[in-house]
């Protein structure tokens, strides 16, 4: 598993973020299809995301760490 960048997690929020596009990056393809579907939960979700953002990237990371052993 490769470690997931704090700084493109974050320019994919701020650019793409209405179509979910750094939820599909950090591994979560099902809210990433909602938020396609919705433009981020009408854009509340994008918000939000400002801050679960930073806890998705270090999630993904601490996996990675743990599977790479």
């Amino acid at each position: 598993m490769n470690r997931r960048s704090m700084l493109v997690a974050y320019l994919l929020w701020f650019f793409l973020g209405a179509l979910g596009i750094h939820r599909f990056y950090l591994g979560r393809p099902v809210s990433g299809v909602i938020w396609l579907l919705t433009g981020g939960l009408l854009g509340i979700g994008w918000l939000v995301d400002a801050v679960l953002t930073y806890y998705m990237v270090e999630n993904e990371n601490l996996k990675a760490d743990a599977y790479a052993g």
